[in-house]
Formats: structure tokens, sequence, C-alpha cells
């Protein structure tokens, strides 16, 4: 069963506690274009995550605070300024039927409700309390210059030449413009391979950098694959990946180690 939900969780919590939601409630996850809704009923809502022109009925309305939206108008997330990921939370949460427990429209496995639509009407759940306190300003993560990837040697780290995760660790690398929320995809240095084949399917946590053919490291997100062939070189710390989840085409990107590695594995080749 993949993770899913949304991509940047730190922004997504942020907007929910605005509006006085739970964390886990349901909100607008838009990658670099825009959204436009229309409320039927007055609601309290917040557009934050990444920068970007917000209007109300054609008119400016502020980024990253609450604001009241009436039965009727039109609030409008233009296209991402900075970043990749806006997010819009409603109070009450967007209240579309849960499939086992989640909703999140998983990107790789189809679970989850339909995609979004225009003309689409979402259920808002029933008002909550009072919006939570944040104190003074609201504390938006700016979307990063250089998207910086602590790195933890994973369990297939063997499989790579000598001095791989050294090289990897050195080298400078690119956000692809074919990253989704699978997997984020860098331009850069091939890692040389030790172990010739491929492996059995196996297990596959978020942040797993798993290394295809071509030699360039993909880092599992929120819809990744549940398991997995290809070697997995290192393991990305979970609280960088909000960054990548920010990070837009072209954005710099390096691995730095961290301490904690994960158990060796006997290197294995497939048969088939």
């Amino acid at each position: 069963m993949p993770r899913s939900g949304a991509l940047d969780g730190p922004a997504a919590r942020l907007a929910n506690r605005l509006v006085g939601n739970a964390p886990d409630a349901a909100a607008l996850e838009t990658t670099l274009g825009g959204c436009a809704v229309r409320p039927l009923t007055e609601v309290v809502a917040v557009v934050g995550g990444a920068p970007c022109a917000v209007t109300l009925d054609g008119r400016p309305a502020p980024w990253g605070v609450p604001l009241r939206v009436g039965a009727g108008a039109v609030l409008d997330a233009g296209p991402a300024l900075r970043g990749v990921r806006s997010y819009l939370a409603f109070a009450g949460g967007v209240d579309v039927a849960p499939v086992l427990g989640s909703r999140a429209t998983d990107l790789l496995s189809g679970l989850g409700p339909q995609p979004l639509e225009e003309g689409a009407v979402l259920p808002l759940g029933p008002g909550p309390g009072r919006p939570g306190a944040v104190g003074a300003g609201v504390p938006w993560a700016a979307p990063p210059e250089e998207l910086v990837l602590r790195l933890r040697p994973g369990p297939r780290r063997d499989w790579f030449a000598p001095g791989t995760l050294r090289r990897l660790h050195a080298s400078r690398y690119r956000v692809s413009a074919a990253s989704n929320r699978i997997g984020l995809r860098v331009e850069g240095p091939g890692l040389e391979r030790a172990v010739g084949g491929e492996l059995p399917s196996e297990g596959m946590v978020l942040g797993a950098v798993q290394v295809p053919p071509d030699g360039r490291p993909v880092v599992f997100l929120a819809d990744h694959p549940t398991t997995g062939g290809y070697p997995v070189v290192g393991v990305v710390e979970e609280a960088d990946l909000a960054g990548a989840a920010q990070a837009p085409p072209g954005t710099p990107v390096r691995f730095v180690p961290v301490s904690r590695a994960l158990p060796r594995c006997a290197p294995r080749a497939s048969s088939g």
C-alpha cells in the first residue's frame, strides 16, 4: 500500500491549522498550475505552500493567510511564482469518501477518490472551531534555491563500484522535468554498478534512492511503488522531502552524508 497524501506535508498541515482543521484534513494540492474554486456557502479558506497570486472575485487577495470567501465568490490560486505545489485548505476540510482510510488520489496505483476535473463539486466537512494560533507571522517555508538531501547509505550500496557514495556526495545534480509525485528524478552523473543483473522485487520506503539502468538516482516520494527491483544506494531523511516537493525543474541538488547507515544486504542477482 503506498503512502500517498500531501507531497509537502508541512505546508498542508500548516494550511489546515490556519483554518482550524485537524492536521490530516483533506485539502487541494496544485502542481505549478493554478486552481479556481467557487464555494456554494461562505467558508474560511487559505492558499499556502508555493507562493502564487491569489484573487477573490478578480480582486487581489492575500496569500498564506486565512480569508473569508462568500457564497458564490471565486477564489483563484494562480500558477506557482516560486516552488511547485500550492495548497488550498477550507474550514471543515474536503469531505470526499475515504478509500482505505485516505482521501488522497494515488498517482501510481490509482487508489483513492477520482482525480479532480473542471466542474467537480466537492463536499466540505462541518466547520471546525477557532483557527489555530501561529504567533507573529505565518512560518511558510521558502522553496529551495538549492535542494540539499541528507542521505543514509542504503542496503544495496555494495551493488555499486567502490567510492560510489563519495562520488555521489561530491557530484552536482539538477531536478529533472520528468519528476512527479512518484519520484524526484535528477540530471547529472550516472552511478557505476559493480553487480550486474537486477534484484527480485523487494520493499521500498519513502525517500529510497533507487538507481535504474541509466545510473541516475530517483528519490521516491509519496506515491512511490511499494516494491522494486533496482538497487537502493541510500535513503533520504524524511524531513528533507518537503523541499523535494517544492523544487522546480533545474533546481541544483546535492546529496550529503549522514552517519546512520542501513544494514547491508548480501549482493545477489536475479536469474531471470
